[in-house]
């Protein structure tokens, strides 16, 4: 079989970068057709890295926990590794809009309003993110949608207000937010490509970058339509803190590979990393398999109370840099046998990422052979570990880097 390499695992991911001569023929072209389409607003050009509160707070949120936790990103190094956007997700509203028909910040969560939250992260060098949905209501049905109201909505998502009495701020745009995540609940049953699409068409005439992340839940196969409205995607429905969900969730992410690229991400749902359901081994396979999947990273625990062994799973400047790599080719499934898997994509600079995981509940050998991962057996080979956990590596050209 030629050279290539055995890994011994208990249901844990490991993360291999291999340095090559050259890798499989033709990814530069393959990289060119994904993105030939992609929406081109300037952001996204790798996959966005942040905070989103729903996974730990759900509704439970209110202002200063985003400002403890924008401040947490800080203190902990995760915004110097790229962990830049802080999201606010639903139940920041108010039930009603004001007057002049704007959302108007919940007064009892949020008394300073949120171009006041928006001073604050711009402050620290962060970006912040907000949400609404296509809908009339959101899916917590506490606040309104944005339907029929996405030109509004949009100039006040970019300029923001100036008080929570509602009157705008009609300079300075850099004030505004820099990421909407659009979700898809009460929604008037009109095609999804029509719904987001108006959405999008607002933003843009705003004439400020926002980062535009479709929650469709995958519905209706975004991945094949939204690239040319939006920057990132759902691919599926809504993740849960257990290893079942985590696994089923990678592979239907996984078929709509081809369909990513710099500005447009397939987006499996965010992470749930550090929220105490999975053991850490298994964590690390969640961040193992999104990191290659080019998913978007944005943390989904509470931060500020974040254990080590967390912070060292989401901090792993090495896995991040395999998300974060420019060449923005997603990682995908290339072999599979009784919960034994070979994951891998190439990256930039004639290198591979692999991620050999085993699904199962015992210890067991998964072994990947150059040609598999698109290498020549006679090419000299550098294999990289980013987990540090054992690997065994045959007829091998140069020797391990550790």
């Amino acid at each position: 079989m030629g050279g290539g390499f055995t890994f011994f695992s208990v249901v844990v991911a490991v993360v291999l970068l291999v340095l090559a001569q050259c890798i499989g023929k033709g990814a530069g072209n393959a990289h060119q057709d994904y993105t030939q389409f992609l929406l081109a607003n300037g952001v996204a050009r790798t996959p966005p890295m942040g905070w989103n509160s729903w996974n730990h707070f759900a509704c439970n949120i209110d202002e200063q926990t985003v400002k403890s936790t924008a401040d947490a990103l800080i203190s902990t190094g995760l915004a110097a590794l790229g962990y830049k956007y802080v999201n606010i997700d639903d139940c920041w509203a108010e039930r009603g809009r004001d007057s002049w028909g704007k959302m108007v910040a919940r007064h009892s969560t949020f008394p300073s309003g949120i171009k006041s939250l928006v001073d604050y992260v711009h402050a620290r060098g962060l970006k912040l993110g907000i949400y609404s949905d296509a809908g009339n209501s959101t899916c917590s049905q506490t606040m309104p949608g944005s339907s029929g109201h996405e030109d509004q909505d949009a100039r006040t998502f970019a300029e923001w207000n100036r008080s929570k009495e509602g009157f705008s701020l009609f300079r300075h745009l850099a004030q505004g937010v820099d990421y909407l995540k659009y979700d898809n609940c009460y929604n008037d049953g009109s095609r999804p490509q029509d719904r987001y699409a108006r959405m999008s068409s607002a933003l843009h005439k705003v004439g400020r970058p926002i980062l535009y992340s479709l929650c469709e839940w995958g519905q209706e196969n975004p991945a094949t339509w939204a690239s040319s409205i939006g920057n990132t995607w759902r691919t599926t429905g809504d993740i849960k803190d257990n290893w079942d969900s985590i696994t089923s969730i990678a592979d239907a992410n996984n078929i709509w590979g081809r369909y990513a690229g710099p500005g447009g991400w397939n987006d499996p749902d965010m992470l749930e990393v550090g929220n105490g359901g999975m053991s850490l081994e298994e964590y690390r396979s969640h961040f193992s398999i999104w990191a290659l999947m080019k998913a978007p990273l944005l943390i989904g625990c509470d931060v500020r109370s974040a254990s080590k062994e967390t912070l060292s799973i989401l901090g792993n400047k090495e896995v991040i840099d395999v998300n974060q790599d420019p060449l923005g080719i997603q990682g995908r499934k290339i072999r599979s046998k009784a919960g034994l898997e070979v994951w891998a994509g190439p990256l930039s600079r004639k290198r591979v990422a692999v991620v050999l995981w085993n699904r199962g509940s015992s210890q067991a050998p998964i072994t990947v052979a150059w040609q598999e991962i698109g290498l020549s057996p006679s090419d000299p080979v550098s294999v990289r570990d980013l987990w540090n956990t054992f690997i065994s590596v045959k007829k091998y050209a140069c020797p391990i880097n550790s």
